[in-house]
């Protein structure tokens, strides 16, 4: 097992993170506190030039003070492979520039250990790889044909519609039988997005909560109730969902139990799956987040779990 020395991290720039519950954060912290050497740059410095993969980087440490919780170093260009560690961080949208960004890391992985895994990343989007254990999941239509729309919602009731790439809640909507907007809407889907879109039958159980469960190596090791707020659908907690704390059910632990083998064959150290009722609707796999909350609910302390998982695999 060879020792970590230094980490560089590929994330959205530190200054507008938000220290109470970025996920990110809380995993540098960690790696801080281990005595890392830690590097950060945003995705839009990376480079490959002659097979050689490079990136902009700045030393950073970190500290837990609100409003004053980094500190940058002087900028330098590094050839990215002499890290130890790249942790992919950024968030989505899963757009090209993010599957460019997998391209050229995947030159550097494994021997500089990505986390997670970018070839893999790139192939499991989150709406589409949990497709994979369809009888996990409620009934869910991808397309951006309008006509497979309706006869899904005809067939289905009420459903959800929501962007096949999107995240954190953005542009999800509930619309029920009667409800007389769809093709207004599907018309702004159309017009805003190339990709399919995603409709799932609704769950009335999102009213109790969306269950964000955290998986470190394919073994569950805590979970978050997301509640949605009173007029919302929407459980994120960067809608507006209020989180609480919850113990797995045994329909999640066989959940957990059936994905477990799959998470770990792709390399996925870090995956937060989302559980309605009982039924999972998502495998998050780009940068997963609730690992604060887990701990602030007197839960696992997820980071640490984590850079152990990170340890054993460097």
């Amino acid at each position: 097992m060879a020792k970590i020395k230094n980490v560089a991290v590929q994330m959205d720039h530190v200054s507008t993170v938000n220290i109470a519950g970025d996920s990110t954060f809380a995993m540098s912290l960690e790696a801080q506190a281990r005595g890392y050497n830690l590097f950060h740059y945003t995705p839009d410095r990376l480079s490959l030039r002659d097979g050689t993969v490079f990136a902009t980087v700045e030393p950073m440490t970190l500290r837990e003070v609100k409003g004053d919780h980094y500190e940058l170093g002087a900028p330098e260009r590094i050839d990215l492979s002499t890290m130890d560690v790249v942790l992919l961080r950024q968030d989505p949208p899963f757009d090209m520039a993010y599957i460019t960004s997998t391209h050229m890391l995947e030159r550097i992985h494994p021997k500089t250990l990505v986390v997670n895994d970018p070839a893999w990343v790139r192939n499991s989007p989150e709406k589409i790889f949990v497709t994979e254990f369809a009888d996990l999941m409620p009934e869910t239509l991808i397309t951006r044909d309008p006509g497979e729309i309706r006869r899904f919602r005809d067939e289905m009731g009420d459903i959800i519609l929501k962007p096949l790439y999107g995240n954190g809640g953005a542009g999800v909507f509930h619309s029920t039988r009667d409800d007389r907007n769809l093709s207004s809407l599907l018309e702004m889907f159309g017009q805003m997005f190339r990709e399919p879109f995603i409709a799932q039958a609704y769950l009335p159980d999102v009213r109790k909560g969306d269950k964000r469960i955290i998986l470190v190596d394919g073994e569950p090791v805590g979970a978050i109730n997301r509640v949605p707020a009173e007029h919302d659908s929407r459980s994120n907690m960067h809608a507006g969902g209020r989180p609480e704390p919850t113990e797995l059910t045994k329909r999640e632990e066989e959940i957990c139990a059936r994905i477990g083998p799959a998470l770990k064959e792709r390399g996925f150290l870090l995956v937060g799956i989302d559980v309605i009722g009982d039924y999972m609707t998502e495998i998050n796999v780009t940068s997963p987040t609730g690992i604060r909350e887990v701990k602030k609910f007197g839960g696992a302390d997820i980071a640490s779990l984590l850079w152990d998982a990170i340890e054993k695999k460097r």
